[in-house]
């Protein structure tokens, strides 16, 4: 990889916080250039909402050229602009904006596909607005997938000394048995293996594999797919050299000390292990795509519509989304 990188950041939901936070992050200097995909007009207008001081530097050539992202001074933003297609309220869903979110985020994938200097990080979604909107829209990990062409998107989440990937992402949970297959649970375990050591320079990493059942099924009383299913699958990558514990049942995965044993989870659904990662981190932890082409990174909250425009915004979250694409970017070889 050539360096210096650049960041592309979208704010997700106009009418939310996202916008917020990129105003206020960039308050600072960035010591990586980054650039915005946004509405320079919503952008301007929450930035006096703010009380925010912002100048903006954009693309001159028809054709973006990373070359013209630039490393900021304080106060000084780079920006693509992409227009809204309703003006956007504070605060307020508006369903018309749903094509704009996805207008930003498809214009930063499609350079991200381009490029292997950039990465990607976004600002929250409001899925119900977008849903409500028409259009079909499960979350960030399938959409960037789809884009992308990547087959198998693997969701993680991390805080300090806890990473939590999951086999399944947002699907209801009546579906998830169905799901849980052994190619799932291979294809899954290799992506987070092999990331873990090419993305986060963990040479031999450790990781503990959750079963999907109360008590891992119980040997067999409370489900029968870590017998069938999980465990197939964990003594075959051990026997090829990985380092796997599991299945293990999900309410003592997360003791001390097998967490100290552990560099990441496996969970086998969304509301198993996410609700451990977000008691010990929230809002300071990451969202992260493992699988696709390029990096991408996210905040781990919600769009917190009550909190836009009023400068309460914690942006604890997205300061360690950039932090966290900016040292896996630079470990990519």
């Amino acid at each position: 990889m050539s360096l210096p990188a650049r960041l592309l950041i979208t704010p997700g939901e106009p009418a939310g916080i996202g916008p917020d936070l990129i105003l206020q992050y960039c308050q600072q200097k960035q010591h990586t250039p980054l650039c915005v995909v946004a509405d320079r007009t919503l952008l301007q207008q929450r930035a006096q909402q703010l009380d925010l001081d912002i100048r903006f530097h954009e693309p001159t050539k028809d054709d973006f050229d990373e070359n013209e992202i630039l490393q900021s001074e304080p106060k000084v933003l780079n920006l693509l602009h992409i227009p809204l297609v309703n003006p956007c309220t504070t605060g307020k869903l508006q369903h018309q904006n749903a094509r704009y979110v996805l207008n930003c985020l498809d214009r930063a994938i499609d350079l991200c596909l381009a490029s292997n200097n950039y990465a990607l990080i976004t600002g929250p979604v409001h899925k119900g607005n977008i849903n409500d909107a028409g259009i079909k829209f499960s979350g960030h990990t399938e959409y960037l997938a789809a884009r992308a062409k990547t087959d198998l998107p693997v969701m993680m989440l991390a805080t300090t000394g806890l990473r939590v990937a999951l086999a399944t992402t947002h699907v209801p949970l009546a579906n998830i048995p169905a799901l849980i297959t052994k190619p799932l649970i291979e294809q899954t375990l290799t992506i987070l293996h092999d990331d873990l050591v090419n993305k986060f320079h963990i040479s031999d990493p450790r990781i503990t594999v959750c079963g999907l059942n109360p008590h891992a099924g119980e040997s067999g009383h409370l489900g029968n797919e870590e017998i069938k299913i999980i465990e197939p699958v964990v003594n075959k990558l051990n026997q090829q050299g990985m380092k796997l514990t599991g299945p293990l049942p999900a309410d003592t995965a997360f003791t001390p000390a097998q967490m100290q044993q552990t560099d990441a989870y496996l969970a086998m659904y969304h509301d198993q292990g996410l609700p451990v990662l977000k008691h010990v981190g929230f809002g300071n932890a990451v969202n992260i795509t493992l699988g696709l082409p390029f990096v991408r990174t996210s905040v781990d909250h919600g769009t917190a519509l009550e909190l836009a425009g009023s400068g309460k915004a914690d942006m604890s979250s997205l300061r360690l989304a950039i932090k966290t694409a900016i040292q896996m970017i630079k470990t990519q070889t």
